[in-house]
C-alpha cells in the first residue's frame, strides 16, 4: 500500500464484491474474517484480489472508516 494514490483510494472506497456470499457489498462493509480466510486460501487473481488485499491491510490497521468517509466526501469514480 506504499505510494497509494488518492484516485486509487476513491476507487477502493467504491469497490464492490462481484461474487459469493457478499456479492454487491462494498468491500469496506465485508467482515475482516472473510479477508483473513482469503489470505489463508489465496486471493482471487486480478484487480479484485489486489483490492481485497489492500482492504485487509486497512481493516487490520483500523482504517476502513477512512474509506467510508471518502464515499461520503467524493463522488463515485466514472467507469
Amino acid at each position: 500500500m506504499n505510494g497509494i494514490k488518492q484516485k486509487d483510494l476513491i476507487k477502493l472506497a467504491y469497490a464492490k464484491m462481484y461474487f459469493g456470499k457478499y456479492k454487491d457489498w462494498y468491500l469496506t462493509d465485508i467482515p475482516e474474517p472473510y479477508y483473513i480466510w482469503f489470505q489463508q486460501k489465496g486471493f482471487p487473481p486480478g484487480k479484485t484480489g489486489e483490492q481485497m488485499k489492500a482492504m485487509l491491510e486497512l481493516k487490520i490497521n483500523g482504517l476502513e472508516g477512512l474509506l467510508k468517509k471518502i464515499r461520503k466526501t467524493y463522488p463515485a469514480p466514472q467507469k
